[in-house]
């Protein structure tokens, strides 16, 4: 399994108001994540997108692009790229010139976004939701598959014939679909092949496992078998135990999800809601390592999940936590869970390893990339 983090890059305000986290500084942080990510051994490094004033990071790719200069290894994907607003021309241009300075690790992660501000500050209207983004997932499709498109839609003027350059390293650039409460989203993403990253930020994942079966059944009704690879990406944090890793977390996520539940008309966060999210049956993947390791492998009995991204950098949550976090994820948490995947994919029975103890040589995951079962030692430049 692969295991990676990822961030929205919120410019945090401290606990009662304040100011927000200066933008040069924040994203001086996010570049501090990522490697310190790479350095323990993480797979996969995210940035979201957003066009709000409580983020920092509205072009991902070029974000990207700077982790690429600092890092050697670790996969870099948008988290999500807001595709419905956006042109597929660029955005495949973007992460085509990601690909070629990172040595062939970039994905990116296509979604129609949870806020809505990005469609009327480039143009669009509401009401297109759902078209335009099957209409532009089917023209960045299009032109990953070859140089020169002929394409018409109705959101986008028509390419006759016309080359798309520079082309990645990677052949094709990994492209997954978000989801997030959707089935005909799910649905979609397998019939064309693609892998799916699935959202579970609340309630119990496992009222999400009929996705995840949608999802494969859609994608081997269609011709493509093994299927597409599957990650769950939840909120997560680790710290030395259980009781601190809430004490930390708390704060911050209910701060975060508070807010954003004002706009939205959620019910507020509190810190009994919180702990339920914590169970193993609940959306929230905090603890020590030990219990991340044991809810990470709960969900993989659910989901049979090829990639687990965590979403650590929340609210308020202080950057040398956020580090803390991401350490222990990599150096405790990673190794345990890849260890004990390994072992049931030899249909072996034995307990898995605490978090920390080492039964054998460890590896830095296998590369989820576009299909299930493929070998997990296969070469890092493939999807």
């Amino acid at each position: 399994m692969e295991i990676g983090v990822y961030t929205f890059a919120e410019l945090r305000r401290g606990p009662g108001g304040g100011r927000a986290v200066d933008p040069a500084r924040r994203l001086r942080e996010v570049l501090e994540e990522a490697e310190l990510a790479e350095r323990v051994g993480l797979d996969v490094f995210g940035v979201g997108e957003h066009h709000r004033p409580d983020f920092a990071v509205s072009a991902p790719a070029v974000v990207l692009a700077a982790v690429a200069a600092r890092t050697e290894r670790i996969r870099l994907t948008s988290a999500v790229s807001v595709l419905s607003s956006d042109d597929p021309v660029r955005v495949f241009q973007e992460f085509a010139a990601v690909d070629l300075l990172s040595g062939g690790r970039a994905e990116i992660m296509a979604g129609r976004g949870s806020f809505v501000e990005s469609f009327p500050l480039f143009g669009y209207d509401l009401a297109d939701y759902d078209e335009l983004f099957a209409e532009k997932l089917g023209l960045l499709l299009a032109l990953r598959e070859s140089e020169r498109v002929t394409w018409a839609g109705r959101h986008r003027p028509p390419l006759d014939g016309l080359g798309v350059y520079p082309r990645p390293l990677q052949e094709p650039l990994p492209v997954w679909v978000a989801v997030g409460g959707a089935p005909e989203s799910a649905i979609r993403a397998g019939a064309l092949g693609l892998p799916m990253a699935l959202a579970i930020i609340g309630g119990e994942p496992a009222r999400f496992a009929p996705f995840a079966e949608l999802h494969r059944r859609a994608a081997v009704e269609a011709g493509h078998d093994p299927p597409p690879a599957l990650s769950i990406n939840s909120h997560a944090y680790v710290a030395e135990t259980a009781e601190r890793a809430a004490d930390e977390f708390f704060p911050a996520y209910a701060a975060m999800m508070n807010a954003i539940g004002r706009e939205r008309g959620w019910s507020p966060i509190d810190r009994r809601a919180f702990d339920a999210l914590r169970t193993p049956g609940g959306a929230l993947v905090v603890g020590g390592p030990e219990d991340v390791v044991e809810k990470i492998l709960f969900q993989h009995e659910v989901f049979g999940h090829d990639r687990f991204l965590a979403q650590i950098s929340v609210g308020n949550l202080a950057h040398e936590q956020a580090l803390r976090a991401i350490e222990l994820l990599g150096t405790e948490v990673a190794p345990a869970v890849r260890r004990e995947v390994r072992r049931r994919a030899r249909g072996e029975s034995a307990a898995f390893s605490r978090a920390g103890e080492r039964d054998g040589p460890d590896d830095a995951g296998g590369r989820a990339g576009q299909t299930r079962g493929e070998n997990l030692e296969r070469p890092k430049e493939q999807p």
